[in-house]
């Protein structure tokens, strides 16, 4: 419903835990999740613009990344990153 977003993330992977937090625009949102080899995964409950949780999973490869998001009931969307 918004289009796309852009968020800046600090993640920290210490064995299999992925701790973190993502900015944006509109705050900044604690996360811990998983990393499974290249694999990352994580959950964030949303309140702003609406009360959503929003499941990522992703694959690192080398300084990039990429994967998926599932938005609730809105389906899924695109997910890409790079190292900055």
């Amino acid at each position: 419903p918004m289009g796309p977003q852009q968020f800046t993330a600090d993640l920290t992977a210490l064995d299999s835990k992925l701790t973190g937090t993502l900015h944006s625009p509109m705050g900044s949102e604690e996360i811990v999740g998983t990393v499974d080899g290249e694999q990352l995964t994580w959950s964030m409950k949303l309140q702003k613009p609406m009360p959503i949780t929003i499941d990522f999973d992703v694959v690192v490869d080398g300084d990039s990344m990429g994967g998926e998001a599932k938005l609730g009931l809105f389906g899924t969307g695109k997910v890409t990153g790079t190292r900055g």
